[in-house]
């Protein structure tokens, strides 16, 4: 229901604010694999009469945070209007001022936000608001929010290990390479061009020894028409075995860490201590059975070809399963076509993590 012309529209089910609070889930989206180690938030402020007059979103670490973006584009024109944040305003001083305070600063007389912050430090925000008398709630567009930007920092700061995503490309028989273990390409343009879109959201890219060896990837990002984007993230080299000193990802085009570890736990702590959110594990099959045996790993991105091999490596080594019993129990978020592919994302059915 729209207000009465000149009347506040803090209503958290008006039509303003739940396309706000889209608006915000989008900005937020646009900002991921940028802002780590805070969360990539989207925010947006409504004038007292419902209208759109500020926009932001997080800028990376040591940068204004999202809502301070929108109340500057705002102006005064936030007097007496609503914020619509995805997630909770942030109530302690870190390397930027609170949040909570910048908007009772601004005379925002509403604040919509999807997600409560579960960090130790930064949550209460809410609280904050209401005590300075701001109208405060929650909960609107939570699935859509959790589920994406936030859906890594969520976990980071809940288990105190980055989230890993395992994304693969494999034939309708399951093989990810032919009896020849040539593989390019299995996966359709379209699909290649929704995995660079991944690289470029993620923190760290990590991969084996063997496959460095086997197919000299380069791990960058790379834009439509071929050319490096500016988004460089770290790329990780699994194994205690050698890669050789012209191997690509030892290159300058984007920064390698070589963890010299078989350990999943262990490759996921360095990287934790790098302020490493969001992980993308590339790697082949003896590297995703180990993470999944391990329990590390937090999403699967499947895309499946239209295509049959017969021999060749399958998608998933050892993995700690021996008989049907011990299988690792999958849920199905989504399926969707990709060009001619199939892409599939599911997440552990318990919702802990790992399978």
């Amino acid at each position: 229901m729209s207000p009465a012309p000149g009347e506040p529209d803090t209503d958290p089910t008006s039509d303003a604010v739940a396309r706000a609070m889209a608006r915000a889930l989008a900005l937020g989206e646009s900002v991921r694999g940028t802002t780590s180690p805070n969360p990539p938030v989207g925010a947006v402020i409504l004038d007292a009469a419902g209208r759109q007059v500020g926009e932001g979103a997080t800028q990376p670490p040591g940068g204004p945070h999202a809502e301070v973006m929108a109340l500057r584009q705002a102006g005064d024109r936030a007097r007496g209007g609503t914020a619509v944040v995805t997630l909770e305003p942030c109530a302690h001083h870190g390397r930027t001022p609170p949040c909570a305070d910048a908007l009772v600063r601004a005379g925002i007389a509403a604040v919509r936000f999807a997600v409560a912050d579960p960090h130790p430090l930064g949550a209460g925000g809410g609280e904050v608001l209401r005590s300075s008398g701001v109208d405060v709630a929650e909960g609107l567009l939570a699935d859509q929010v959790s589920g994406g930007p936030l859906r890594a920092w969520l976990h980071v700061t809940r288990t105190g290990r980055p989230h890993v995503t395992w994304k693969y490309a494999a034939s309708l028989d399951g093989r990810v390479a032919a009896a020849d273990r040539t593989s390019r390409w299995i996966s359709g343009p379209r699909s290649r061009a929704e995995v660079h879109a991944m690289r470029a959201a993620a923190d760290a890219i990590v991969v084996g020894t063997g496959t460095v060896r086997a197919d000299d990837p380069w791990l960058t990002v790379r834009t439509s028409e071929g050319e490096l984007a500016s988004r460089r993230p770290l790329r990780v080299v699994v194994g205690t075995g050698e890669i050789g000193d012209s191997a690509r990802v030892l290159d300058d085009a984007a920064p390698t860490l070589r963890a010299r570890t078989r350990d999943p736990r262990q490759v996921l702590a360095l990287l934790a201590e790098r302020d490493v959110v969001d992980v993308l594990l590339e790697g082949g099959p003896t590297l995703a059975g180990a993470f999944v045996r391990a329990g590390a790993v937090d999403r699967i991105v499947a895309y499946v070809a239209p295509i049959l091999l017969g021999q060749g490596p399958v998608a998933l080594g050892p993995s700690g399963v021996s008989t049907i019993t011990e299988a690792h129990q999958w849920r199905v978020e989504g399926v969707t076509m990709t060009g001619r592919d199939v892409r599939i994302s599911a997440v552990p059915a318990t919702g802990q993590g790992g399978g």
